[in-house]
Parts: structure tokens; C-alpha cells; sequence
């Protein structure tokens, strides 16, 4: 099973790569972003917890993100790995993640990090926020906020799996093609032979 992590700030394209890699490389696509969002608008208790974390710029507790995953993994026993896109996002995340993997027999081959300025993120956000429909991504306050959390709170989790060699940072700027190429070839050095 190969597993990987694709790793960014809001913003940072981590979607439609996303897209890109599941079709090339076979994986199963687990954004904790979309199942939150799912459960947000199924209104489950899950869901409105989530929101009202959300709605502030801040990160949904660990437990509640790790048990999703956990439930997610067995729902696709038989794939051929995974693309984990925007999970894990703290330390703590990444050791639970690990744990997680070990008793599913299996681990985290590869990180690959989008890097973007915040000023460019910032004017991708409110300009999908225009049509996604996230409040999230309507104020450059709360926009601003999420990209505080993510440097405080994920950029040690590069430190993480970089640690492990198993981190990469690709410039996340430039035409979607020509950053999924650079991808791709970070991706293809922890591909099994």
C-alpha cells in the first residue's frame, strides 16, 4: 500500500493536485476537509461541533479528525493507498496518524508540501470563497487567522517528516501542470520498484 501526504496552507492548490494524483497513481482521495464538510452539511452533531471551530479560523480537535480517518480507512480496505490532503495538521496528528498506519499494517511513504505566499493565498481564498460557498473563505480576517493556525500549528509537522526523510517541498506557484510534474517526480523517488 502506497500512502501519501500532500501537504499546504489553505490555498495552495492541494485539491486540484489531488485530483491529478488519485487518477495517476490510483489512490484513494481522504481530504478531512470534504468529510467535515459532509458532516456539516448533513448537520450531524459531528458537523456542527466542526462548524463552529471552523467558523472561527481554528482546527477541529484531534480525536474527532483521527476517529474520521480511522473509519474512512476501513471503508476502503482493499485500495491501493491513500492521499491524505490537508491531514495531518498538527504533531499530534502525525504521531496518532503513524500509530494508525502501524496497526493497519502499513505507513506514510512519502510528504509532499505546496509552497505559497500568503499574499497569493490570500487573494486564491477570497476568490473561491466568491463561488465554494465556505465562510471560511469570504474574510481576509478569518483567511489571515487560518494561515496563523497553520504556521504555528502544521509547519512542525514538516519538521516531523522531514526528520523521517520523507518530506518534500515543491513551489506551488506557476501553471497547475507544471506544479503537478514536479510533484509527480518527488512522488516517483518513494514509489516501491
Amino acid at each position: 500500500m502506497f500512502n501519501l501526504i500532500l501537504f499546504g496552507p489553505p490555498g495552495s492548490g492541494k485539491g486540484t493536485q489531488s485530483d491529478k494524483l488519485v487518477e495517476k497513481y490510483g489512490l484513494v482521495h481522504l481530504s478531512t476537509g470534504n468529510l467535515l464538510r459532509e458532516e456539516i452539511s448533513q448537520m450531524t452533531p459531528l458537523g456542527i461541533e466542526a462548524k463552529a471551530f471552523m467558523d472561527k479560523g481554528q482546527l477541529v480537535p484531534d480525536e474527532v479528525v483521527i476517529g474520521m480517518v480511522d473509519s474512512y480507512f476501513d471503508k476502503h480496505r482493499g485500495a491501493k493507498g491513500f492521499l491524505f490532503d490537508g491531514f495531518p495538521r498538527t504533531v499530534a496528528q502525525a504521531v496518532a496518524l503513524d500509530k494508525l498506519m502501524v496497526k493497519k499494517k502499513t505507513s506514510i511513504a512519502a510528504v509532499v508540501a505546496l509552497e505559497v505566499g500568503e499574499d497569493e493565498l490570500v487573494k486564491r481564498l477570497l476568490n473561491r470563497g466568491k463561488t465554494s460557498g465556505r465562510s471560511d473563505d469570504t474574510d481576509e480576517i478569518v483567511i489571515r487567522k487560518r494561515f496563523a493556525v497553520y504556521r504555528n500549528d502544521t509547519t512542525p509537522v514538516a519538521v516531523h517528516y522531514r526528520k523521517a526523510g520523507k518530506f518534500t517541498p515543491i513551489v506551488g506557484e506557476g501553471s497547475v501542470d507544471g506544479i503537478f510534474s514536479a510533484i509527480c517526480s518527488a512522488v516517483d523517488q518513494h514509489l516501491p520498484s
